[in-house]
C-alpha cells in the first residue's frame, strides 16, 4: 500500500481575464488567434506531496491559491495542466455552499452530500444519527438550508465531512464563521481523527490552530510553495513576508539561505534592537525565573535616525510555538516619544505569572499597532528563559489568573 496519500506534480491554474465581455467573443472569432486576455496563474507549477497519517497546514494570504489548491484535490476544479494523484476516500469542508442545495433541508443535504461523496442511502442511513448528533441544530434539520446561519451551515457542513470516515479530510477557512464552542469541538474531533492516523489538509489563518494541529506547513504566494517544513518556522518567514510586502513592489525569490536568516530576523533598521536582558527580582540578569516574580525586562534599541512615537512590542511564546502573551506601548495607550539618534533602554516590569516551562521571547519595533505599515526590526525567539515552580504559589496550566475564592448558602 502507498505511504503516499496526496501527489501533486507541476500542477497549474490558469484563468484568462478579459477587459470587457465583448473581447471574449473577438477573441473566439479572431482569424489570427488574436489574444485579448491576460492569464492569470493561481497555481504555477506547484508540485507537493502529503504522507499518510499527516497534518498539513497550508498558509498564505488570500487570494495566494490556498481554496484553489482544495478544490483541485476535491474534484471541484480540474488544473489547465499537470497531475494529481488523491489515494483514499476524500471529504471536504470546502467555502461555504459547495455540495449543498440550498432548497434542500438538514436531512436531504445530509443525504445528498453522502452520494456526492459516493456512499449509499444505506450506508448514509448507518452514520445518520451521529450526524446530527455532532451538527447540534435540533429542529433545523428539517429545515431548509437556506434558512440557516452561516454557523448552523458550518456545523452541519462539518459534521458530514468527519462522521463519513474518510481517510482524507480537507478542511477550509469555514471553520472561522462558527462559534467558540463548536470550534473547540472541530478541533478535538481533527485531533481524533490524527490519533486515528487519519490525513488532514489545514488551511487557516490562525497560527495557534496550525502550530497546535500540524506537524508540517506550506506557505503559498501568488500560486507558489516559498517555504515549508516546521508550522512555527514557516509561520515565522510569513510574518516576515508580511512586513517586507510594503517594501518590494515586484515578486523576489529568497534562497533557503536568505529565508533562514528572514525567518530569524527582518526589518529596515531604522529602529535596531541591540541587546535584550531580563532580570529577576533581585536585579540580577538570568534566564531562569520563579513563577509570579516581578521581573524587568530591557530592550536596547540604537536609533539610526528622528523618529517620532515608534512602538515597542514583546511576545511570548511557549517551546510548540503557541502565543502565551504579547503587547506593545501602541496597545498600553503610551506614547514612547520622540527619538533623536542614540541609544536608549526600553523597559517592561511585570509579574511573571507564567507555569513552569520553557518560552521564548520575540522583540519588535515598529510603527502603529502591528508592522504591517513599517517594520524597523523583528526579532523572532530573541531569547529563550525557563519559569521554575514557586514554593508559594501553585496553579496547574500556562498562566496564573489570581482568581478569588469564597462560597455563598444559597438557600438553607
Amino acid at each position: 500500500m502507498s505511504e503516499i496519500s496526496v501527489t501533486v506534480s507541476n500542477v497549474s491554474k490558469c484563468y484568462k481575464l478579459y477587459d470587457k465581455p465583448i473581447d471574449r467573443l473577438k477573441e473566439s472569432l479572431n482569424p489570427f488567434r488574436k489574444k485579448y486576455h491576460k492569464d492569470f496563474y493561481a497555481l504555477k507549477d506547484l508540485n507537493l506531496e502529503v504522507k499518510k497519517g499527516q497534518t498539513l497546514g497550508i498558509i498564505g494570504q488570500n487570494g495566494s491559491g490556498k481554496s484553489t489548491l482544495l478544490k483541485i484535490l476535491t474534484g471541484v476544479l480540474t488544473p489547465s495542466s499537470g497531475q494529481f494523484n488523491v489515494n483514499g476516500k476524500v471529504s471536504a469542508l470546502l467555502e461555504l455552499g459547495t455540495g449543498f442545495n440550498p432548497e434542500f433541508t438538514g436531512i436531504e443535504n445530509v443525504y445528498f452530500n453522502g452520494t456526492i461523496l459516493g456512499y449509499s442511502r444505506k450506508e448514509m442511513e448507518r452514520k445518520f444519527d451521529d450526524i446530527v448528533a455532532f451538527a447540534e441544530i435540533g429542529d433545523f434539520i428539517n429545515q431548509p438550508v437556506r434558512t440557516y446561519s452561516s454557523g448552523m451551515f458550518v456545523r452541519l457542513a462539518f459534521s458530514v465531512a468527519v462522521n463519513v470516515d474518510p481517510d482524507i479530510l480537507i478542511v477550509d477557512e469555514a471553520l472561522s464563521v462558527g462559534d467558540a464552542y463548536f470550534a473547540v469541538k472541530c478541533m478535538n474531533k481533527m485531533r481524533k481523527f490524527k490519533e486515528d492516523g487519519k490525513t488532514i489538509i489545514f488551511v487557516s489563518h490562525d497560527p495557534g490552530a496550525v502550530r497546535t494541529l500540524c506537524e508540517r506547513a506550506i506557505l503559498l504566494e501568488k500560486g507558489k510553495i516559498v517555504d515549508e517544513g516546521d508550522p512555527d518556522k514557516v509561520f515565522n518567514y510569513y510574518n516576515t513576508l508580511i512586513s517586507l510586502k510594503r517594501e518590494r513592489e515586484e515578486e523576489k525569490t529568497y534562497t533557503q539561505e536568505q529565508r533562514d536568516l528572514l525567518r530569524k530576523r527582518t526589518g529596515n533598521k531604522r529602529v535596531e534592537i541591540t541587546n535584550i536582558k531580563i532580570f529577576n527580582q533581585n536585579d540580577i540578569d538570568t534566564d531562569t525565573f520563579i513563577s509570579g516574580e516581578k521581573i524587568t525586562l530591557k530592550m536596547e534599541v540604537k536609533i539610526n535616525e528622528r523618529i517620532e512615537n515608534p512602538t515597542f512590542g514583546i511576545a511570548i511564546r511557549d517551546r510548540l510555538g503557541n502565543d502565551i502573551f504579547g503587547v506593545n506601548n501602541y496597545v498600553m495607550n503610551v506614547q514612547s516619544g520622540i527619538f533623536e539618534e542614540g541609544i536608549y533602554n526600553i523597559c517592561y516590569e511585570m509579574n511573571l505569572n507564567l507555569g513552569v516551562n520553557i518560552y521564548n521571547l520575540t522583540v519588535a519595533a515598529h510603527t502603529d499597532e502591528t508592522h504591517l505599515a513599517e517594520c524597523f526590526d523583528w526579532i523572532n525567539q530573541a531569547y529563550v528563559f525557563k519559569v521554575i515552580p514557586s514554593t508559594d504559589i501553585k496553579f496547574n496550566g500556562y498562566c496564573r489568573l489570581q482568581p478569588t475564592f469564597k462560597v455563598e448558602q444559597i438557600k438553607s
